[in-house]
């Protein structure tokens, strides 16, 4: 993955492309100390502050023309309490070198997404999350954090300290403070056997409930123009670990997922006409495969073909419904979709802004290649989706305002209070905050 901020022009452009900011000042302060006066110094000029991290949200969520905050000083682990099973980390650590020193230690968390470039700030602020029968996103794997909010002030919480900004701020979208440090819950490292295989469309939605709940973790891809899927199930395993062959893996998942399958992106992009056929051929290039090892190596892959996205959750007993529909909309229409639709699970949680916010939930998710034109896909879907009252991921493309919002979030006014006592001034605030959020 690349820096997402090119020094020498001041501009800021996320992973994908499709948002540009420039800020007027950027700044990686070292401590907590430097990031409260930077805090202060923006506050006294009147500029509105962001902290940003990797770049791999799709919204507008970091953009700011004030103080750009990045957190490449703020990393590392601060501790390991092995008596309570959790770490310390600064929010700047991006997840793969925070699942690399968790596995150095024995030690895993217990389910992640699917990509690790993410700092973990970032990641747990829009409610990055992976697939799941019984354990949640990221944000869910939290125990305590500390954020600098507008007036400087370093705030602790935990569901002991300060519960009711704990409950707002694991899903924060960097409208509480400047998170500096998450504390995880974490376990002794364990092993999970991965089963790939190709399905059909219909056999996946006739046995999804099935499929769900005898797989701790189960995902699937469906690939549109065909009938057909790819599904992905992870449960743990006693062992003996079996990862993939030096070559056999290279093959699936550099050459095959990300090789040839730019290659046939960029043709589908020049070609429109070629999309269906093209797809019927990815979908059958991956072969069924098994294998066994530590935890991030199997629920994370690379992702290096660029993309934009769509993804809402809608509660887990409408996934069929909704997916029946979006496929049926995509059979009559004369769109042409050269990237797979991809469909995971959560339980129910108990943070205020999490797309599982008390429901279990089913997660159906949208790509184009990058610089596809997306609007007519990405409005049709979300037409379908918000007859679902889908929730849509607070990092990905989405026209959702907050008054649509409050209506989905049974406790939006309860983030929302403890922004308005946290940052009354909206220090923090920007564009995509005052439409998601209000003001």
């Amino acid at each position: 993955m690349t820096d997402t901020y090119a020094r020498t022009t001041n501009t800021w452009r996320n992973w994908a492309g499709n948002v540009t900011a420039r800020p007027a000042r950027v700044e990686s302060p070292a401590s907590v100390d430097e990031l409260a006066e930077v805090l202060r110094r923006a506050s006294e000029d009147g500029l509105k502050v962001k902290p940003v991290g990797t770049g791999h949200s799709f919204t507008a969520a970091a953009a700011t023309d004030g103080v750009l905050i990045r957190p490449d000083l703020l990393t590392g682990i601060r501790g390991i309490d092995r008596e309570a099973m959790t770490v310390t980390v600064e929010a700047g650590t991006p997840l793969k070198r925070l699942n690399a020193a968790l596995a150095r230690e024995g030690l895993s968390l217990t389910n992640m997404g699917d990509i690790m470039e993410q700092t973990v700030a970032g990641a747990t602020s829009t409610g990055t999350h992976g697939t799941g029968r019984d354990s949640a996103s990221i944000s869910a794997q939290i125990r305590a954090l500390e954020l600098v909010t507008a007036d400087g002030t370093v705030l602790s919480c935990s569901a002991d300290e300060h519960p009711d900004v704990f409950a707002a701020a694991r899903i924060g979208l960097g409208a509480l403070g400047v998170v500096t440090a998450v504390t995880f819950a974490i376990e002794p490292v364990f092993l999970l056997t991965a089963r790939e295989e190709p399905m059909t469309f219909d056999r996946v939605t006739a046995d999804f409930d099935q499929l769900v709940t005898e797989n701790e973790h189960f995902e699937f891809y469906w690939f549109p123009h065909t009938g057909n899927c790819n599904t992905k199930r992870n449960s743990r395993s006693a062992g003996p670990a079996a990862p993939p062959g030096r070559v056999s893996g290279w093959i699936e998942d550099e050459l095959l997922s990300n090789g040839i399958f730019q290659v046939a992106c960029s043709v589908g992009r020049a070609v429109p006409a070629a999309i269906p056929s093209l797809a019927r051929i990815s979908s059958r290039a991956l072969s069924a495969r098994t294998y066994t090892d530590i935890p991030y190596k199997v629920f994370t892959s690379p992702r290096r073909v660029r993309f934009v996205e769509m993804e809402y959750a809608v509660p887990r007993e409408a996934a069929v419904d909704a997916l029946r529909e979006l496929k049926a909309m995509v059979e009559r229409s004369p769109l042409r979709i050269s990237f797979p639709v991809e469909v995971r699970t959560a339980p129910a949680d108990d943070i205020a802004l999490s797309t599982a916010s008390g429901r279990e939930s089913a997660y159906i998710a949208v790509h184009l290649y990058r610089g596809t034109p997306y609007q007519a896909y990405f409005t049709a879907v979300e037409r379908i989706m918000t007859g679902y009252d889908g929730r849509p991921h607070w990092g990905k493309i989405h026209t959702r305002d907050a008054g649509y919002l409050s209506g989905s979030y049974p406790r939006f006014g309860e983030f929302t209070a403890v922004r308005d006592r946290l940052d009354p001034d909206r220090l923090f605030a920007n564009d995509y905050l005052r439409r998601v959020l209000g003001d």
